[in-house]
């Protein structure tokens, strides 16, 4: 598997990936058609993400949680997570894979949220409902079905069509489950956790400090606040140094290359490593093989 991990949507829609996208005020749908025996890797999420699969399987891994997606199913994930993939076409249609991803901004479920005119007292007695792959109805397919001629001529689409699509998206998963309903505001409910714990799940991912904020509950100021008076040092200081720090003990002990360990300990661009590397050490990671 290649340790790097790509920051989606964005970095779905460039080498070597190069998948087709439709993208306005960043708003984004990303559609893949392929055929492949099965591919694997990591990425980033920067939105909450809903995944529909219509041919094939997608298998996602986070913490110890694992959901098989298969075809005519999908399934809803929280934003600034790190999650592994394996995504295997169908072998009886030479190998087809083809999914959309639905990247959903907490603006838009605001927006939806508001023209549903839920209550808030009603929000607040629903019951929790954990992650699950759920079916495709046929609304469901025949609204995946009217999205794909949009991405045969992208530059032709009108700026606010993919917010309105993607609000009737939306409406039609509410109708068709009860449930996913409750799972979209709870993507939106802020959960106070533990900074420590936080801060070290993610230490070695390519998370932001916004990122991290959002992860353990705060604002970016009252994060910033919290982790200095437990760590006594700002948060970029210390997970840079603390990366770096993971990053020497990987070239020292381990046959990793420079670059993979770059992308292992949470760095994204080994120019920036390796700058950051002799700038810490005062020699440069290639000199510690």
């Amino acid at each position: 598997m290649d340790p790097r991990i790509i920051r989606v949507p964005q970095g779905l829609t460039v080498a070597p990936y190069y998948q087709s996208i439709l993208k306005f005020n960043d708003l984004s749908v990303i559609e893949s058609c392929i055929h492949t025996e099965a591919r694997s890797g990591s990425m980033f999420l920067e939105d909450h993400l809903l995944l529909f699969v219509l041919e094939g399987t997608y298998t996602v891994r986070y913490g110890k949680e694992e959901y098989t997606v298969a075809k005519n199913q999908m399934v809803l994930l929280k934003k600034a997570l790190v999650v592994e993939y394996c995504k295997t076409g169908e072998p009886g249609k030479d190998n087809l894979l083809e999914y959309m991803m639905f990247f959903l901004k907490e603006d838009l479920l605001k927006e939806f949220i508001r023209m549903a005119t839920l209550k808030s007292t009603a929000i607040d007695e629903l019951v929790s409902v954990p992650v699950s792959v759920k079916d495709v109805d046929e609304r469901l397919l025949k609204y995946v079905a009217s999205l794909k001629p949009y991405f045969d001529e992208p530059d032709k689409i009108e700026e606010n069509l993919v917010r309105i699509k993607l609000l009737e998206l939306l409406f039609d998963l509410t109708n068709a489950d009860k449930n996913v309903l409750v799972q979209l505001l709870q993507l939106n409910q802020v959960v106070r956790k533990n900074i420590t714990i936080t801060v070290e799940e993610n230490l070695l991912n390519p998370v932001s400090l916004n990122e991290l904020a959002y992860l353990s509950g705060r604002s970016l100021s009252s994060f910033k606040r919290d982790f200095q008076t437990i760590y006594n040092m700002p948060p970029s200081q210390w997970i840079r140094e603390q990366r770096l720090e993971k990053a020497k003990g990987l070239l020292t002990n381990t046959t990793m290359s420079v670059t993979d360990v770059c992308y292992t300990t949470g760095f994204e661009n080994i120019a920036h490593f390796s700058r950051l590397f002799k700038s810490h050490f005062g020699y440069t990671p290639s000199l510690q093989k």
